[in-house]
């Protein structure tokens, strides 16, 4: 009997991914751009109105702290574990406030928290739909009943921002949600923009948001930067940003309007819907070695001959 050689082992292989995408069933609508429509709610938050005082941090996790299995983040100086003070996103933190500062005089604070793209890379790479984008709404959430810890979220998204619970016996993704299942479904909107003071953080419909900062910056031309960040960003985004320092400098990436998220989700929800790729690639090993055991007990029975 004919050894499978490297060959045949890539051949085979190949024949096996071209049948999974043969088989495979058509994209989802998971991201479609809900961001473009009517519908969508969306957070503008206005980095020249923040006065660092943090509060939006505070309430987003005394809100979310059961829901994410969250905790607080003391200084290693603070002995009576008074003040919760997170350095950046973590599986601890949902929302963080930065400061930029070139001088005494000129400085900025930035929000950062999850994007809530129109186009969420997080939703194209999970294999298992724990990451979902409501069709109305456009508010990306988390399931953790469904997620199978993979972390390609973690990867696939252009901003950074879900953090993995890594010292949790059970741990979760780590995201903001809008307060979707406790400020948003209690109150109708998120807790961090019904606690700013300074009325930093609106809360609305994206339409009415976008058309709101375009006159801010119409307005005040030499208070803002002339661009509104997160409106194209990789298809654009429910978390919109005005600043009067350059965007990147506050620590936002620099993105081109285009989502990797529809090359993405191709990958994940065809050859890896329902584990095909993965199932027909252990068959594939099992039909070798089972080839190949059959051919030495056939040299064995013959050496005895």
């Amino acid at each position: 009997m004919k050894s499978t050689t490297r060959r045949d082992f890539l051949k085979m292989m190949g024949m096996t991914g071209a049948a999974c995408l043969a088989c495979a069933a058509p994209l989802s609508a998971s991201t479609a751009p809900a961001g473009e429509s009517e519908t969508a709610i969306a957070m503008l938050y206005d980095a020249t109105k923040c006065v660092g005082c943090k509060a939006c941090m505070a309430a987003c996790k005394r809100v979310n702290m059961e829901q994410n299995n969250l905790s607080y983040e003391y200084l290693p100086t603070d002995g009576d574990k008074l003040w919760d003070a997170p350095k950046d996103l973590s599986g601890d933190t949902r929302t963080v406030i930065k400061l930029y500062k070139e001088s005494d005089t000129r400085f900025s604070y930035v929000k950062h928290s999850c994007m809530h793209c129109t186009k969420p890379g997080c939703v194209s790479a999970c294999p298992v739909k724990a990451m979902t984008k409501d069709p109305v709404t456009g508010v990306v959430a988390y399931n953790k009943n469904a997620c199978i810890g993979c972390r390609y979220c973690q990867v696939a998204c252009p901003y950074n921002i879900p953090r993995f619970q890594w010292d949790k016996a059970l741990p979760q993704i780590v995201k903001c949600d809008f307060c979707k299942d406790t400020n948003l479904k209690a109150k109708g909107m998120p807790v961090c923009s019904e606690t700013c003071p300074a009325g930093a953080i609106a809360f609305g419909k994206r339409t009415d948001l976008l058309a709101e900062a375009h006159n801010r910056i119409k307005e005040n031309p030499d208070r803002y930067i002339p661009k509104v960040y997160g409106e194209k960003e990789v298809g654009g985004a429910n978390h919109l940003y005005l600043a009067a320092f350059p965007f990147q400098k506050l620590g936002l990436p620099e993105l081109k309007e285009e989502s990797p998220a529809a090359f993405s989700e191709h990958i994940q929800h065809t050859i890896y819907k329902g584990f095909i790729a993965p199932v027909a690639l252990y068959g594939t090993l099992a039909a070798i070695a089972l080839r190949n055991k059959k051919k030495q007990e056939d040299l064995g029975h013959g050496e005895d001959d």
